[in-house]
């Protein structure tokens, strides 16, 4: 008779991470943070630049300034630069990310990358469906359809981070390995969708270009000055490709190696990645936004957003499209997969998450600029539709994560709880006997030093009853 077969475990949903997995989320997480509130800033400063009379020209001109050698066909203006030239760092970081998550984090794992590759299709699926909905029964252009697919994690983080939340690392890691995966969906999107003419020399020469990065890459070639040269040229060549230039920061940052050799505490990618996403989060997103969230905001102006079709279904894309087809891609891989939804957390916590996943700033402007190039008029319509979405998203995940945050503030002091001082949360010691004996220490040293607090407060207790007795029989004697 066979032995009875043991049933396979259940798979939690956002469920603990593991104790590598959460450190290197918790750091990204920690500079996203920073940069995202870098980003709020300089979308406020541009609103302000381009919306007070006195400073409006001075807006259009910083903006339109053209600099970079023209016989190389790099005569850009500034607010040009800022999208081709500074958005190829993040999508670097970016293809970094990604192809981490893909040989050492959760993607790594087909089972665990199911539920995050579904949720980003249909975050972006969905967006997608609503806005082409929307423009098809309103007569409207439906070439922006791209527009309120993409999700913006620092600014997601910003609102994390003003609002004071203390989401779970669970929550956190899903929302970070979400936008990766929606990082890359809008690259492919932006490489398919919106390369109208290709110059085929100048994309051979992006290739030969990115072969020699990936050959320098495999013999161990160190030095920054041998890199930094090379991939400006495998840019300026892929500029002038007519293939949008953040396609080459995301080729070269999927050619890094993210695996760690016996001798390395780092991975190379890692290593890069720690250098370059401080200058990505805190300086080429911001000042991305700056030249790209000026646009003109007026009551008559944020009307519009609303009955127009192409800007209503930007917002409605962002705020209704992004939460359903997140919320739902989940809710469906977790049903038929028949994974549980961790003991800790609701659908309610993933719904929030889902709506906060509607702020889709810094990719949505990008993409907005790329759809309606040559109508400057509807170009900043769609921009003024992409800050009314995202704040409208921001503002509603603040209220549903507001109300589980005593919740979230409880798991958070769990994860975080280190008693035994060794550096790591003792969640994660568990089932080790050094721990617990670390903790029997720990324990012993303080029942003993509340079996010292004891004794003195009952020695002093002691001698001040001797004193008030000494002082009764002076009153007795007295009388």
């Amino acid at each position: 008779m066979a032995p009875p077969r043991t049933p396979a475990p259940v798979r939690k949903v956002f469920g603990r991470l593991s104790l590598p997995e959460r450190n290197f989320v918790a750091e990204a997480l920690r500079t996203e943070t920073v940069g995202g509130v870098l980003l709020l800033v300089a979308a406020i400063t541009a609103l302000v630049w381009a919306n007070v009379p006195a400073l409006h020209d001075s807006y259009e001109s910083v903006g339109h300034y053209h600099l970079g050698p023209e016989a190389l066909g790099l005569s850009l203006s500034v607010e040009h630069w800022a999208a081709d030239g500074l958005l190829a760092i993040f999508f670097f970081v970016a293809g970094i990310e990604l192809k981490r998550e893909l040989v050492a984090g959760d993607l790594k794992d087909p089972k665990a990358a199911v539920l995050p590759v579904v949720a980003a299709l249909c975050g972006m699926a969905v967006p997608a469906l609503v806005y082409t909905l929307t423009n098809v029964t309103g007569h409207g252009s439906t070439a922006g359809w791209a527009v309120p697919t993409a999700t913006d994690i620092a600014f997601a983080l910003a609102v994390l981070a003003v609002i004071g939340t203390s989401l779970p690392s669970a929550l956190r890691a899903f929302l970070l390995t979400l936008a990766v995966v929606d990082d890359l969906f809008a690259i492919l999107i932006i490489a398919i969708f919106f390369t109208e003419q290709i110059d085929f020399a100048a994309l051979g020469g992006a290739a030969v270009g990115l072969a020699v990065f990936w050959v320098l890459l495999r013999k161990g070639v160190r030095g920054w000055y041998v890199y930094v040269p090379l991939a400006l040229v495998i840019w300026g060549l892929m500029y002038n490709s007519g293939v949008h230039a953040t396609i080459a920061g995301v080729a070269m940052g999927l050619m890094l190696r993210c695996t760690r050799h016996e001798d390395e505490e780092h991975s190379p990618g890692e290593h890069i990645e720690h250098l370059v996403r401080p200058l990505s989060a805190g300086l080429a997103v911001p000042l991305f936004a700056l030249f790209s969230a000026g646009v003109a905001v007026s009551g008559s102006a944020l009307g519009d957003v609303f009955t127009q079709p192409e800007t209503l279904g930007v917002v409605l894309g962002l705020v209704v499209g992004k939460t359903v087809g997140i919320f739902g891609g989940t809710w469906l891989t977790a049903r038929f997969t028949r994974a549980s939804l961790s003991e800790d957390l609701e659908w309610a916590d993933v719904f929030a998450v889902a709506t906060l996943a509607g702020i889709g700033f810094t990719v949505s402007l990008l993409i907005g600029e790329l759809a309606f190039v040559g109508d400057a008029a509807l170009t900043d319509e769609v921009k003024a539709a992409v800050l009314m979405g995202s704040l409208t998203a921001a503002i509603l995940a603040t209220i549903l994560l507001k109300i589980r945050n005593a919740k979230y503030r409880r798991l958070w002091e769990d994860e975080e709880r280190d008693e035994d001082a060794d550096g790591i949360p003792d969640i994660y010691e568990q089932d080790e006997p050094e721990y617990h004996l670390r903790m029997a220490a720990v324990h012993e040293r303080k029942a003993a030093e509340h079996r010292r607090l004891a004794e003195e407060k009952a020695a002093a207790r002691h001698r001040l009853a001797e004193v008030a007795g000494g002082a009764g029989d002076e009153e007795h004697r007295r009388a």
